[in-house]
């Protein structure tokens, strides 16, 4: 929502981006996909949001979700092969009004800073220029480190970090998620350098004292070596992956447009809504803030920040509509004194009746003239 109103550049939650649930189903550790429902939120707002996945792990259960649509473009950089889930070949591009807008770069093992650059960085700047989202959603999984147990890729926490810098040059609204990791240190110094990253920091190397400095013994440091391992992925295989999906590219229509439609509440809204009928209120629009059934307090302050003036009309016991004896000026000039004071009341035993005060208000306004 902060990123939906523009009252943040960047929203960052390190506990989500869990892309492999389906609809369905839980799946690889995921029992609910946070980043499918973060882009449906998003789309409120946005025409086109971009996906951009780095964990070492494909993101099936995002590029499922949107295999079918154009309003959602996703692109994953990752393992392929004998390895979970067996997903996000070259050639899976979408179907339907979604071709060619899943975009999946697989790769071999040993992958190093240096050659992830080299795709990652003509990728992504041809997706912004042909696609123009309105906002992007960026999984870092950090599965996809050197040392990881359950990856096998070899970035650094300098590659990795430089991907989220990328995409944060292009100024979009970005929604930064975690995802995997399973060496517990090396997420930590992942997600705490990136977070120093798009707030356009730099961290110092050494890790200072603290309650867990000993998890990171025997250095004490906050950047990884890359490991001693070959690179599988091959200059010539990376250029013709590169190629082909560059030619796919190719194919888009430039910013596919959104048929105007009716844009549904955003979720702090509806619960709201949901709080206010649950204590008997009512989402009557003629029912105005501070009143009986209208789920604000005495204040006038109603859940959705509505606020009550002080001169408005409303029904009620507070009222004073009513003309008033014995020298008491009807309810009416009272508030409309507040409103227009150079308008006379009567005053004396009787008091004046609403339609005397309506009368001398109309002949203050007309000069006289009826």
């Amino acid at each position: 929502m902060r990123l939906n109103h523009g009252l943040a550049d960047v929203a960052i939650n390190w506990a989500g981006g869990l892309h492999h649930a389906k609809k369905c189903e839980a799946s690889g550790f995921c029992y609910i996909n946070d980043i499918v429902l973060g882009i449906l939120e998003l789309l409120k707002h946005h025409a086109r949001v971009l996906y951009i996945d780095i964990d070492v792990h494909h993101g099936d259960g995002v590029e499922e979700a949107f295999f079918t649509t154009d309003r959602v473009m996703t692109v994953s950089f990752h393992k392929y092969g004998d390895f979970f889930p067996g997903t996000g070949a070259l050639r899976d591009v979408g179907s339907r009004a979604g071709k060619y807008y899943s975009v999946n770069f697989p790769l071999n093992d040993g992958i190093d800073d240096f050659s992830y650059e080299s795709v990652f960085k003509p990728v992504i700047q041809k997706v912004m220029e042909m696609y123009r989202p309105g906002a992007v959603v960026l999984q870092c999984g950090a599965d996809s480190l050197t040392g990881d147990r359950l990856g096998c890729f070899n970035l650094t926490l300098k590659g990795h970090a430089e991907c989220v810098r990328f995409v944060r040059s292009f100024g979009i609204p970005m929604l930064l998620l975690g995802g995997g990791g399973y060496t517990i240190r090396n997420v930590a110094r992942c997600w705490a350098n990136e977070t120093a990253t798009v707030l356009g920091e730099t961290l110092p190397d050494f890790i200072p004292p603290n309650d867990y400095v000993e998890f990171f013994r025997p250095d004490y440091r906050l950047h990884l070596d890359p490991a001693q391992m070959e690179n599988m992925n091959s200059r010539e295989y990376l250029g013709k992956c590169r190629a082909v999906i560059l030619e796919n590219l190719r194919f888009l229509e430039a910013a596919p447009s959104v048929a105007f439609q009716d844009v549904p509440p955003d979720w702090a809204v509806r619960d709201a809504q949901d709080r206010i009928r649950e204590s008997g209120g009512s989402l009557n629009p003629d029912v105005r803030p501070g009143m009986p059934g209208s789920g604000a307090g005495s204040s006038g302050i109603a859940m959705d920040g509505r606020r009550e003036h002080q001169a408005e009309y409303y029904d009620g016991e507070k009222d004073n509509d009513s003309g008033g004896g014995g020298g008491g000026g009807g309810g009416h000039a009272a508030k409309r004194s507040r409103l227009a004071p150079n308008v006379g009341t009567t005053t004396g035993g009787g008091g004046g009746s609403a339609e005397d005060q309506d009368d001398a208000m109309i002949q203050e306004a007309t000069g006289g003239k009826r």
